[in-house]
């Protein structure tokens, strides 16, 4: 097998990464833009020791749940943003929740038994799977052109529109007009009605004014004016009741739907007890810590950690209404290592970044004794390795949902409630 050889072959199962694997004279090939149990021709463009990776260029035979992509990008060698445009929204769902059983199976050394027991599927997020990225960041080419990246490259696609952006964003003008001294453009729809473009280079967000660009009064809750010259550097955001303001580069959940989903996931599985104490670790603006200070009343402990400076910031400002709540700014494993906070606890939230807690953060977590852990994952390879380290301390996972935060595209959102050993 050669790099650029076309191949004919029938496709198998999903496999994470947004791929379904087939094989060819024994070798394993990752291929994008198929479905499983699909013939089909296959461009190879990668070759590595043990394996390939490819794109279905025909269909020779096409599996039931097979669409037209809504976005004429969506296709080998165009933008790799989204990764199932061809798939039907309902089949994404099952493509998703088969990913999520693999990797228990695979990486956290689940039984057949005990999957089934949970019950896994992925549920769909109020409002289709287009126009909900309510932050979109285009890359910025040679030639000061804004677009999307191919997969796996850092080659630009000019694109005139990206259908999974939120509708604000769609309607700016960004990609029609050049970026000479920008190596990226960061675009921002929030829930709170604001709307902001910043051009980046060489790591330095600049707020750009674009003449003719729409009005923040379209969208819900707005105040009105101008778009992006007159906009702050910090964004409104509206979720658990509450108003939050974030800044506008900083971290926030990219559906509009997905911080209340992930709040009202968080108190049905942990079920928070007037007085019980939480940590919110890897807390960032403090989403679950108000959701939880609500719920354990105004004289119970809650601490946030949170190692990013921006974040440490804003839940700071967003979090001074409520004088029980204490904002701890270090990394997890250092502020659990050293004792910055100290159990016993009765409820954790983790919500790490993708490459996961870490068995390190995962093992001292559970020596502070809580009864419950509520454990907020993007990436189910990293989750599932915790699940083995949680398993391996006779801690279970007791319910695990999934959410599908990010239509059209291979990621997956998972809630996990894991439950110490009954004693």
């Amino acid at each position: 097998m050669e790099e650029v050889e076309r191949v004919e072959l029938t496709v198998d199962a999903v496999a994470p990464g947004g791929h379904c694997v087939a094989r060819v004279d024994g070798q394993v090939v990752f291929v994008r833009h198929a479905l499983p149990g699909e013939r089909v021709v296959a461009e190879v463009t990668e070759l590595h020791r043990g394996f390939a990776r490819a794109d279905a260029v025909e269909i020779v035979e096409a599996s039931p749940d097979r669409v037209a992509p809504p976005c004429p990008y969506a296709r080998p060698g165009g933008c790799g943003g989204c990764d199932l445009q061809h798939v039907a929204p309902a089949a994404q769902l099952d493509w998703k929740t088969a990913v999520v059983r693999e990797q228990l199976s695979r990486l956290g050394g689940l039984t057949d038994a005990e999957i089934d027991a949970l019950r896994v599927t992925v549920a769909p997020l109020p409002g289709g799977p287009l126009g909900w990225r309510s932050r979109v960041r285009y890359a910025v080419d040679a030639t000061g052109r804004a677009g999307l990246l191919k997969h796996r490259s850092h080659e630009v696609v000019p694109i005139d529109r990206c259908l999974i952006a939120h509708p604000a964003i769609q309607e700016l003008p960004v990609l029609g007009r050049n970026w000479p001294a920008a190596d990226a453009v960061a675009t921002v729809a929030s829930t709170g009605g604001d709307v902001v473009v910043t051009a980046l280079a060489d790591g330095t967000p600049t707020p750009v004014d674009l003449p003719g660009g729409p009005a923040t009064t379209d969208l819900p809750g707005a105040p009105g004016g101008p778009v992006a010259g007159d906009a702050p550097a910090t964004v409104r955001e509206v979720a658990a009741g509450r108003d939050w303001t974030v800044p506008a580069g900083g971290f926030w959940q990219v559906h509009p739907a997905a911080a209340d989903t992930l709040v009202d996931a968080v108190l049905d599985l942990l079920d928070p007890r007037p007085g019980e104490s939480v940590w919110d670790l890897y807390g960032g603006a403090g989403l679950f810590a108000a959701a939880l200070a609500a719920r354990v009343g105004p004289d119970a402990r809650v601490t946030v950690v949170e190692s990013a400076a921006e974040g440490v910031a804003a839940a700071r400002r967003n979090l001074a209404d409520l004088s029980r709540v204490e904002v701890v700014a270090a990394r997890v494993e250092t502020a659990l290592a050293r004792r910055r906070i100290t159990g016993p606890v009765d409820l954790v939230v983790l919500d790490p970044p993708r490459t996961g807690a870490g068995a390190a953060v995962v093992r001292d977590t559970i020596a502070a004794t809580p009864r419950a852990i509520a454990y907020v994952a993007c990436d189910p390879a990293a989750f599932a390795r915790d699940v083995r380290t949680f398993g391996r301390a006779g801690w279970r996972l007791a319910t695990l949902r999934g959410y599908d935060l990010f239509p059209m595209t291979q990621h997956v959102e998972l809630v996990g409630l894991f439950l110490p050993p009954v004693r």
